[in-house]
């Protein structure tokens, strides 16, 4: 008996191990996951750099973020009105587990003019539009021209999986209207988020940067 009880109970002692082992390796996986689902918190990171020639009428949007309600940086800029406009921005927002930071830098030189749109540009039903996702990297941009009268435009568009980079270099006389939101996830709010519209005679030069991987269906701005 002895002989035949010490290979049983050296199997139930084995079989104590491997449900130890089980648990703690199910345990490992819970950390990472939860570790995981942590990471997708954190705001999505972008750059951007913009400059804008307007003679007409412009509104010019930003609002920036790192996190919800009132914890985290926040930054908020507009600027409206009619005349001849030369901005130059350049933002980011940058999020990790040990850091977080957003940044807004704005050169701009604003003379007042009253301005009413010319009558031949009203007439004009001609029409470009360009809305642009990546779901994996939670981004979307959208550029739009109407009431066109003249009108050169280069926009290229980069996304992969990893990040999104959207460049625009437009000259219109007629109406530009631009818009970008940069959503890391359902969890989050949004790190960017820009509308502008031009009137009159413009050149746009904008490139935005987006990055990390996320999955978020985003709406057109």
């Amino acid at each position: 008996m002895c002989l035949h009880d010490n290979p049983v109970h050296a199997g139930v002692v084995q079989m104590k191990w491997l449900s130890v082992a089980l648990l703690a390796f199910a345990a490992c996986f819970v950390a990472i996951a939860m570790g995981s689902a942590a990471q997708d918190t954190l705001a999505q990171n972008f750059t951007e750099h913009s400059w804008i020639f307007v003679n007409g009428y412009m509104d010019d949007s930003r609002v920036l973020q790192t996190d919800k309600g009132f914890k985290g940086s926040k930054m908020v800029y507009g600027a409206s009105g009619s005349g001849i406009a030369t901005r130059t921005i350049d933002s980011e927002v940058y999020k990790d587990s040990h850091m977080e930071e957003a940044s807004m830098t704005i050169s701009a030189n604003y003379d007042y003019h009253p301005y009413v749109m010319p009558v031949e540009l009203t007439q004009s039903d001609l029409r470009n539009a360009l809305c642009a996702k990546n779901y994996e990297v939670g981004s979307v941009f959208s550029e739009k021209y109407t009431n066109i009268k003249d009108l050169i435009k280069d926009t290229t568009i980069y996304q992969n999986d990893n990040v999104s980079i959207y460049n625009i270099h437009s000259e219109v006389q007629g109406i530009a209207r631009i818009g970008s939101r940069v959503q890391k996830n359902a969890n989050t709010v949004p790190s960017f988020i820009m509308g502008g519209t031009y009137i009159g005679y413009a050149q746009i030069r904008t490139e935005i940067q987006a990055g990390d991987i996320s999955i978020l269906n985003l709406p057109c701005p």
